[in-house]
């Protein structure tokens, strides 16, 4: 009986393969064409007494390239990073994220979105979401007899 070794990082890179093949038969389609976005750009959400802060990370753009968009309920950031053109120069490898992105988040609390502040520093989009006065924990003193 011969020996194989097993290499268990192979079988990472198949799974992970896999899982992107089955995702990318899932985008929407519209008149037969695919329309879907090529990456989906890393979160953290975070909770305060006051409001909801939203961090994305999506490094190499312009603030003029990113398109927020807010809902009482919701927070929809789009926007498109541009690779480098094949003509310019040609990649060995790239494991950079290029195209088309849109992150939806669907928010815990509800939201005052006319109040939503925005900024963008090293490559990461930071997102102050004040909460709406419904929501917030307002203690009050209750008095007896």
């Amino acid at each position: 009986m011969a020996l194989m070794r097993y290499y268990p990082l192979r079988e990472i890179d198949n799974m992970q393969r896999q899982m992107n093949r089955l995702f990318e038969n899932l985008y929407p389609y519209a008149d037969g064409e695919p329309v879907g976005f090529d990456y989906v750009p890393p979160a953290e959400l975070e909770e305060t007494a006051e409001a909801l802060l939203l961090r994305l990370e999506i490094p190499g753009l312009e603030p003029k390239d990113i398109d927020i968009q807010a809902t009482a309920e919701s927070v929809t950031v789009t926007g498109e990073r541009q690779g480098i053109q094949p003509a310019e120069k040609a990649l060995f490898k790239s494991e950079f994220r290029y195209g088309k992105f849109r992150r939806q988040i669907s928010l815990p609390k509800r939201i005052q979105n006319t109040q939503v502040t925005a900024e963008y520093k090293n490559g990461i989009l930071h997102l102050t979401l004040p909460k709406a006065e419904a929501e917030k924990n307002k203690v009050v003193k209750v008095q007896l007899g």
